[in-house]
């Protein structure tokens, strides 16, 4: 997952929205950083979080796998006195980057960046016609590639769960139909094709091709497997005492946090497959009184605030568990290495 100052995209359209750090505060406090702790920030984005842990007095390790954002985070290194390593990087491998003595404190502020959104060329928007690219990383398998190769079935699955939308089944069949002749290259010619599919009716307050743009993009940059891993790099990197903090703006995503944050908690658990009760040491003790959103003000100011959601947990001193999948319940969705194949 990459870089996001301020959320993902936003519910309504319009033109570009700087970048700024959504609930600043309230991560800082559940932060709570001290002088001379070691903080990562798992998604750098334009630095609005990293600036921040600095002003706290952190050493600071940045992450993120966009290549434009490490370029623009240059400055940022070179005023800090030493105090931040910016690193191209998955989130998800933030264990790697951290110290044998352990961190003090993560954040992790998921979702596409207003800087990717507002830049044509990167194709994660139909705002502006650009190619059908959607890749943080700007490598591997684009937008386009899984658009003209993926199997209707795959395409249904991709758009129903990760955009869920509802015309999931029309839209894909419609691809596929229209690829046959000619392939899809940019934004602006996948969206003009949803659209004639399910057409925008006046009380809609996104565009008909919104949560398709969304699905291509979540499955591009496998985000959901990212963000899982993310989390449990965390449980590994943390000492206890350390602080996980988890900005969201998408159901899915707060899902998979939530999820996550229950199962680390060491509360009994059971379902009805397996009604047999089995207590674990907690792994993370809540920070606060349970989830966070914006102010009213703050989602006036910020439009990219108002589905932000954030959760935080304190490490215990329980070793890791096993990265168990299983918990989240992720659905199986067609093989992206394979979407990239001639």
């Amino acid at each position: 997952m990459a870089a996001n100052l301020g959320g993902g995209v936003p519910e309504t359209e319009g033109g570009p929205v700087r970048h700024i750090p959504v609930l600043l505060p309230e991560v800082m406090s559940a932060l709570d950083l001290a002088p001379g702790q070691i903080a990562l920030d798992g998604t750098f984005g334009a630095g609005g979080y990293t600036s921040a842990m600095l002003d706290a007095g952190a050493q600071v390790i940045a992450l993120d796998r966009d290549p434009t954002a490490i370029a623009g985070g240059r400055e940022l290194v070179a005023a800090s006195g030493g105090r931040l390593t910016l690193i191209r990087s998955q989130f998800s491998r933030l264990a790697d980057h951290a110290p044998a003595s352990g961190l003090d404190a993560v954040v992790l502020d998921i979702g596409v960046s207003s800087m990717q959104i507002d830049e044509a060329e990167r194709g994660f928007s139909f705002q502006r016609n650009g190619p059908l690219d959607m890749r943080m990383s700007a490598e591997g398998v684009s937008a386009a590639d899984v658009v003209n190769r993926a199997k209707v079935g795959d395409l249904i699955r991709i758009f129903g769960f990760l955009g869920e939308e509802k015309q999931a089944g029309r839209i894909a069949r419609a691809i596929e139909k229209r690829r046959s002749s000619e392939p899809f290259t940019t934004t602006r010619d996948l969206a003009n094709l949803i659209e004639s599919v399910n057409p925008r009716k006046a009380k809609d307050k996104i565009h008909p091709a919104t949560r398709v743009f969304q699905a291509l993009r979540i499955f591009v940059n496998d985000e959901l497997g990212e963000l899982a891993q993310a989390l449990f790099a965390a449980e590994r990197a943390l000492k206890p005492g350390g602080r996980l903090v988890v900005v969201t703006f998408h159901s899915l995503e707060d899902r998979i946090v939530k999820k996550y944050f229950s199962d680390r908690s060491g509360k009994a658990a059971g379902s009805r497959h397996m009604p047999m009760v089995v207590e674990k040491p907690p792994i993370f003790e809540p920070v606060g009184k349970g989830v966070v959103s914006a102010t009213e003000e703050e989602a006036e100011l910020n439009p990219r605030a108002r589905s932000a959601k954030l959760r935080a947990g304190r490490r215990t001193d329980a070793p890791a568990r096993a990265a168990d999948m299983g918990i989240f319940d992720l659905p199986d969705l067609a093989s992206l290495a394979k979407m990239g194949a001639a």
